[in-house]
């Protein structure tokens, strides 16, 4: 199989900090020709037609999302871009805005009109300064050049939390409060920034746009699984020769992705397991490698696709050894909000901890379960709520790598 590129069409071949490079391959042939449809038929086009789903992780309708805002009768409504690419294992947003960052620019200003959006934000991981430089001086000539008309776009750089990537704790980090999640309903497209609608979509999500709007929402949607249509941007990392970020239909399988692009496993291996879609999700084991990576596919295996990390285990690893390092992560990363997230991931780090030494027993493992089934129902958001997935999962596929860990019965 062979990579179909639509977010990352450019990348490689244009310099990305040159607009007039953007506009030679084409670049905002699609903002002119969005801005002479109705708004109301570019939204059907992206919700019925396209079918264009949102590539973060949730995949929620994007059409959806902006009908909502477009039917508010709100004067004020503003387009954010999550680019808070935080989830360990994942760079394919920075691959896009390193690479091609007026697509971006383009995509959001499309969004804008659609909705009737006047101000934008793109919200940068504040680690990604090449990015945040480069999506700001694409900002400034794309203004120059009479192109984003009379939208403003501000890039933001991140609070450097990974829960800033969930779309609610972003708005608040805009607001200038701390960045921690908000009750939803209602949802950002009723209630958001400043209490107006407001429609967050992702960096891959919205490099997609132009492409949709230059050759056709059918054309779009007959790429890859019908409910799922398009592509995905995979990033490839671990026990795997080449790791690498590529884009597929989605209707590749996790065997074209690991072992067409990745080039199996390295130094002769076997493969033991998969991470899919980041620390916040479950594993997957070989016999997993001929699902289809579409977001309804790897859902029907227990598995998730969030954003689109590919983390390849080989058969030397211990489990055990992965997970103390994701419940340090999700330990650091609580925001603190709520008890059960702010205490159990605190607890699951010191477990962890302790059955990785070898120290652990069968009391340490059945404690894990019942945080972890507290925490899936009583935290706030879904990092809380997650952030124990990898650990049942592991518990489930491989028992036999907390066996070689435990220690003696007390």
């Amino acid at each position: 199989m062979e990579e179909v590129r639509i977010a990352l069409r450019n990348v490689g071949h244009i310099k990305p900090d040159s607009i007039d490079a953007y506009l030679k391959a084409g670049g905002y042939e699609a903002l002119k020709k969005a801005r002479t449809m109705d708004r109301g038929e570019l939204i059907r086009t992206i919700e019925e037609t396209s079918r264009l789903r949102g590539r973060g992780g949730a995949a929620f309708s994007t059409g959806k999302k902006w009908s909502s805002a477009f039917a508010s009768k709100e004067e004020t409504k503003y387009i954010v871009c999550n680019a808070d690419e935080g989830e360990p294992g994942t760079f394919k947003d920075r691959v896009i805005m390193e690479g091609d960052p007026h697509t971006v620019i383009e995509g959001i200003l499309i969004g804008a009109w659609a909705v009737g959006a006047k101000d934008c934000f793109i919200y940068v991981r504040g680690e990604y300064e090449k990015s945040i430089r480069l999506l700001r001086k694409a900002v400034k000539t794309a203004e120059e050049k009479g192109l984003t008309g009379d939208v403003t776009i501000k890039v933001v750089s991140g609070a450097g939390a990974y829960i800033c990537g969930e779309g609610t704790a972003i708005v608040n980090s805009l607001e200038g409060l701390r960045g921690e999640p908000r009750l939803k309903p209602p949802s950002m497209a009723v209630k958001g920034l400043h209490g107006y609608p407001t429609v967050v979509n992702n960096v891959e999500t919205f490099a997609v746009i132009p492409e949709i709007v230059n050759r056709g929402a059918e054309w779009f949607g007959s790429i890859g699984a019908e409910k799922f249509p398009g592509t995905k941007l995979m990033c490839l990392s671990g026990d795997v020769k080449n790791r690498v970020c590529v884009e597929v239909p989605t209707n590749a399988t996790l065997r074209d992705v690991v072992e067409g692009f990745g080039g199996g496993i390295a130094d002769g291996r076997k493969l033991k397991a998969i991470q899919l879609g980041g620390s916040s999700c479950g594993f997957v084991t070989p016999d997993a490698l001929d699902t289809p990576i579409d977001f309804d596919s790897i859902r029907s295996i227990g598995a998730s696709l969030g954003s689109g990390a590919v983390f390849v285990i080989d058969e030397t690893r211990n489990i055990v050894d992965i997970l103390l390092e994701i419940a340090k992560f999700f330990k650091h990363e609580s925001c603190g909000k709520c008890t059960p997230c702010r205490e159990g991931t605190m607890r699951i780090a010191e477990i962890m901890e302790k059955i990785a030494c070898g120290n652990g027993t069968r009391t340490d493992i059945e404690l894990i379960k019942t945080l972890s089934g507290y925490m899936q129902k009583t935290c706030f958001c879904p990092l809380g709520q997650s952030a124990t997935t990898a650990f049942m999962s592991a518990l489930k596929l491989f028992p036999a790598d907390f066996d070689a860990k435990l220690g003696k019965e007390t």
